[in-house]
């Protein structure tokens, strides 16, 4: 069920042109007529009011060729044949193989309209990486159970210990990644608590302290203890219902966290207690563990300094991976979240996320079969990350095994991110999202950022209740562990 706060609102983008797929060209020979505006049902043209002429075509609203099969092509219906439809050859320069074009626009869409784009000339759940989720395929049964979709629950619980803390239940099965203060803009950091709040969920601070500004969205604020335990005070640890443990990233895995001098300004360095300028580098590992034994100690610290809070363990992907997560339980915690190679910023260095941690998609299912040998699976919460784009990839990291997800690319890109690359410079992110330099970080305010976050949950609810619908499942946690529902393309033809 979609909580009660969640709003759906149109929230256009910020910048007067985006990418568009194609471009619709008006000659000179129009006369303002005024037909492509009464005839376009996707608002590419728009009669200015009080005005007896046209806007200028709002090209990434258009559906391309295939609106010519219809009676409502404006191309067709122009009287003074003033209109043309052609590719636009910048669209190709956007995105990449993990993160196209297509899945690009296609999350701007969500974030504007709340749905799912009804285009058939995109393909947005599926990317071009020629592996992982991009090779994973639903394998829907033929005749499925009758579900009524109102009847679907997305929620999940995340203290399955039954050890008295606190019993907390989300509405949907994902929730933000840590992205620190000082690696992303303060709005961009409050927009997320926003849409937490909004959808009974959660979002992370990442280890860059814990800004006053997030006070107001505590229950739904998940902070994070990492090795260089920048911004840790008990006074932080205890105001969350979640704390977590970051042992490692698996965009940086072995090599800790990296926060360039030029991104490090005065309100960062006064949050992480450092000096304005310098480089931050948190070390690898916690030098004060190096046993599940110590492991524990550092969870037991943690409970005894919040009766009530949760304790999260994130982890890379190691071979042993499932080891790691069946010692995290022991030591206590409630949540294992394992990060996958393709996960951080533009920042995270290649050489590390695509040559070191096992892909999401392998580890998953090895952790969820190898808790479940131990009879540990129901008593924890597995939660996967790093290389989650779409609804669809969540529903498929289920099927392999999680219990939920975690998204932080999504987010960012639906914030209108075109995936440049330049995160770790100060003033490198032209958008503002991943930026500390106070003129670049005020281009959007928090209240079109929520916005956009919230319409993007919509729509991926709405697709994952689909893929539910589709597989006869009346919950969210009926669909863990089915890999039957899966198959993978290059075994399948």
């Amino acid at each position: 069920m979609i909580p009660s706060t969640v709003r759906i609102r149109r929230t256009p983008s910020r910048f007067k042109h985006q990418v568009p797929k194609y471009k619709v060209i008006r000659s000179d020979a129009c006369i303002n007529c005024g037909t492509c505006a009464k005839t376009c049902p996707y608002g590419v043209h728009e009669r200015v009011d009080g005005h007896n002429r046209v806007s200028p075509p709002i090209d990434y609203k258009c559906i391309g060729f295939e609106c010519q099969s219809g009676d409502f092509c404006c191309v067709a219906k122009c009287p003074r044949k003033a209109l043309s439809l052609a590719p636009n050859p910048m669209y190709e320069t956007l995105g990449d193989p993990r993160w196209t074009a297509d899945m690009i626009t296609g999350t701007w869409i969500m974030a504007e309209t709340g749905y799912p784009p009804k285009r058939t000339d995109l393909e947005y759940n599926v990317g071009n990486s020629g592996g992982g989720f991009d090779k994973l395929r639903f394998k829907f049964p033929a005749h499925p159970a009758h579900v009524d979709p109102a009847e679907i629950s997305t929620a999940i619980q995340l203290n399955r210990r039954n050890d008295g803390r606190e019993n907390v239940v989300i509405a949907t099965p994902v929730y933000g990644g840590g992205m620190s203060f000082g690696s992303v803009s303060l709005p961009t950091m409050v927009s997320r608590a926003r849409n937490a709040t909004a959808w009974n969920t959660f979002t992370c601070t990442g280890e860059g302290g814990y800004p006053e500004a997030l006070h107001p969205y505590d229950d739904h604020v998940i902070t994070q203890v990492a090795t260089g335990l920048f911004g840790v005070r008990e006074e932080t640890v205890q105001r969350v219902k979640i704390i977590e443990f970051k042992y490692a990233q698996g965009a940086k895995p072995g090599l800790g966290g990296h926060l360039l001098g030029e991104k490090n300004t005065a309100s960062v360095a006064r949050m992480r207690e450092a000096v304005q300028g310098t480089s931050l580098f948190s070390p690898f590992p916690f030098h004060s563990v190096y046993s599940i034994e110590d492991h524990k100690k550092h969870i037991d610290w943690i409970k005894e300094m919040n009766p009530r809070a949760l304790v999260s363990v994130k982890v890379s992907t190691p071979n042993d991976v499932d080891m790691v997560a069946v010692g995290s339980y022991y030591a206590g915690a409630h949540i294992i979240h394992i990060d996958g190679g393709y996960g951080g910023t533009g920042a995270a260095p290649d050489i590390a996320k695509k040559n070191i941690a096992m892909p999401i998609e392998y580890a998953i299912t090895k952790v969820h079969n190898f808790l479940k040998d131990e009879g540990a699976r129901d008593a924890v919460t597995l939660i996967a990350s790093g290389g989650i784009r779409t609804a669809h990839d969540l529903a498929k990291a289920i099927c392999l095994g999680a219990d939920g997800a975690v998204i932080g690319t999504a987010e960012l890109v639906s914030l209108e991110c075109v995936r440049c690359g330049n995160c770790e410079s100060g003033r490198g992110c032209a958008r503002g999202i991943a930026s500390t330099d106070s003129e670049l970080a005020d281009l959007f305010d928090d209240e079109w950022a929520t916005q956009r976050l919230v319409n993007l949950y919509h729509a991926w609810y709405i697709q994952l209740v689909e893929i539910l619908q589709k597989c006869g499942l009346k919950s969210v946690q009926e669909l863990v562990g089915r890999t039957d529902l899966l198959e993978h393309v290059d075994y399948s033809r």
